[in-house]
């Protein structure tokens, strides 16, 4: 049995996530900030844990994290301005990454987006630009880290239902990648299982190959 916490509990993708963790047998800790969402997450199976990420040091959040085997970061600011952006989905996930590695929990699997990086060519004056290079700035930071991670990298989220299928990106950001929330929450589940994406970053939308087959022919 693997012991996994989400940060980012109550999020939509989390909430499914914990779920399917449970179901394959999993201990799951969800971690979320809103006190009003603990019977949502308690209703996934997962072990509820209200704290404010934004707001925790490295050693509070590695208490957190203590006996943990992994960690999913799927928590956002959601928008708003841009000093909550860097704060949250920069710092906050920095601070997280850090804190896996005081706490021993190996496995890091970030949720990013598709076209994620410091060549994301978002124009300072974009509402976009706080996140694209928030999240640029996180994504490179786990690359760097001692951690086992990989990054996952959906298309614009949709509630459309899960299909288990998709299309990898091959390096090419052309056009429109739509994914839904569900089928992101299978790729998550499918990469903590499966050694061979670590050190990987995985860009995907809604596809027609299994999951499974697809992350296998990943280079």
């Amino acid at each position: 049995m693997s012991r996994t916490a989400i940060i980012g509990g109550h999020g939509k993708v989390a909430l499914v996530l914990a779920q399917l963790l449970k179901t394959g047998g999993n201990d799951v800790t969800s971690i979320f900030r809103n006190p009003d969402h603990t019977d949502d997450v308690e209703n996934t199976g997962a072990s509820p844990v209200v704290a404010d990420v934004e707001q925790l040091s490295v050693a509070q959040l590695a208490d957190l994290l203590e006996g943990q085997d992994a960690v999913v970061w799927s928590a956002g600011a959601g928008g708003g301005s841009p000093e909550r952006t860097y704060a949250v989905d920069r710092d906050a996930a920095i601070r997280a990454m850090d804190a896996a590695v005081m706490a021993g929990a190996k496995r890091f699997v970030m949720v990013s987006y598709f076209g994620a990086g410091q060549d994301h060519g978002v124009p300072e004056d974009d509402p976009f630009h706080a996140y694209a290079q928030a999240k640029a700035d996180a994504d490179d930071h786990l690359r760097a880290s001692s951690l086992d991670w990989t990054i996952v990298g959906p298309g614009a989220l949709t509630e459309d239902e899960a299909t288990g299928r998709i299309d990898v990106s091959a390096g090419e950001r052309d056009g429109e990648h739509r994914t839904s929330r569900a089928n992101v929450a299978l790729v998550v589940a499918a990469v903590l299982d499966d050694p061979s994406t670590i050190g990987k970053t995985i860009e995907f939308s809604d596809g027609h190959t299994l999951i499974t087959e697809a992350l296998e022919v990943q280079p």
